[in-house]
C-alpha cells in the first residue's frame, strides 16, 4: 500500500551518498532525524523556516549533515486527503481519472494539482486520494537539488503513523495529536492504515493540565474514540480493535489512565521525545518499508 507519496516525480534523482535522513516539514520548521549508522550517532535537529524560504532551510541541513538522501513527511497543511470512488479504468489511467473525480473536492486549482492515492483493505471500491500543490513540491525539490540533497520519498502524516503497527496482526486505534493541530484518530494493523478520522476541538490537548483532563476532557475524548470504534466495527464491518494508544505531547500518561476506565481495551501512552521528532523518525522508517 505504501509506496512513498509522490516519490516518482520527474525531478527525483539518483544519489551517491549512503546517508539517509528523515525530515518532517511543518509550516515553520524542518525537523531532521538521523539514525545511528556506521560512525554516526543518533541525533535530531530542528531548522526554522520562515516565509517559505526553503532554500535557506535545506541549506542549513546540508551544512549540518552534508550530502544526504531525504525521506520526507509533510505536515497536513501541505496536502489534502479525500476519499473517492475508485474509477473503473485501467491502472495506468487511474491517476488521470482521479484528477477529475476530486477536482471539486479540494481547494487546489486543477492545473496545480499533483496527486497520489492509496487503498485500504477495510474499504472496498474506494481510494484515498492525496492532493498537493505542484508549485510547493517543485520549490522543495529545487531547494534540495541546489543543496546536494536528494529526495527519495515523500509521505503524509496518516501513512507515517502506520509505522506504529508494523509487526502487529491485531488492529489498534491510535490517538495522534500534534501541538495546535486537529486530533487524528487512526486504526492500524500490520503497518497498514485501515481508517483515519480528524476531529476538531482538541487543538490544545498537549497543554491540558490534570484538572482539565479530569473535569471533562478525558470523557470528551472517550466519546470521539468510541465513535471511531463504532464506525470501524459497524460501517466497515471489522473486528473490534485490540488496543488503544496515545501518541501526543503533554499529560499522555494521566490521560491514558483515565481513558482506561471507559474501555475494555488496554490504553497506553507511546513513549517519544516530541511529536516533530517522532514524525521525522517515521519518515526515515518509510525507507525500510519500501525496501522490504
Amino acid at each position: 500500500m505504501v509506496e512513498g507519496f509522490l516519490r516518482k516525480l520527474s525531478f527525483w534523482k539518483t544519489s551517491k551518498t549512503d546517508l539517509t535522513l528523515g525530515v518532517f516539514i511543518t509550516q515553520s520548521s524542518l525537523c531532521v532525524y538521523q539514525a545511528e549508522q556506521g560512525n554516526e550517532v543518533e541525533k535530531s535537529q530542528t531548522f526554522p523556516c520562515s516565509d517559505g524560504d526553503w532554500h535557506k532551510a535545506f541549506s542549513a541541513i546540508y551544512h549540518q549533515f552534508g550530502a544526504a538522501k531525504l525521506e520526507i513527511v509533510l505536515a497536513n497543511q501541505y496536502y489534502q486527503l479525500v476519499t473517492a470512488d475508485k474509477p473503473n479504468v485501467a491502472d495506468d489511467e487511474l491517476t488521470q481519472a482521479l484528477l477529475w473525480s476530486v477536482k471539486d473536492m479540494v481547494s487546489e486549482p486543477v492545473t496545480n494539482i499533483h496527486l497520489d492515492y492509496f487503498e485500504s483493505k477495510a474499504v472496498v471500491g474506494k481510494v484515498n486520494v492525496v492532493v498537493a500543490s505542484k508549485t510547493f513540491l517543485s520549490q522543495i525539490a529545487k531547494a534540495c537539488e541546489d543543496n546536494a540533497l536528494t529526495i527519495k520519498g515523500i509521505s503524509i502524516e496518516e501513512l507515517a503513523f502506520s509505522n506504529l503497527s508494523l509487526n502487529d496482526s491485531l488492529a489498534h486505534l491510535v490517538v495522534n495529536h500534534l501541538p495546535d493541530k486537529e486530533l487524528l484518530l487512526t486504526v492500524l494493523k500490520d503497518g497498514e492504515l485501515l481508517m483515519q478520522r480528524r476531529v476538531r476541538g482538541f487543538t490544545k490537548l498537549h497543554l491540558a493540565q490534570s484538572d482539565e483532563i479530569k473535569m471533562g476532557l478525558a470523557d470528551n475524548l472517550s466519546l470521539e474514540i468510541q465513535r471511531s470504534m463504532d464506525y470501524f466495527e459497524s460501517q466497515l464491518r471489522q473486528a473490534p480493535v485490540a488496543a488503544i494508544e496515545l501518541l501526543m505531547d503533554g499529560e499522555s500518561q494521566m490521560l491514558a489512565q483515565l481513558l482506561s476506565a471507559n474501555f475494555n481495551q488496554k490504553v497506553t501512552a507511546v513513549a517519544h521525545a516530541s511529536m516533530d521528532i517522532q514524525l521525522a523518525k517515521f519518515a526515515l522508517a518509510e525507507q525500510a518499508r519500501r525496501l522490504n
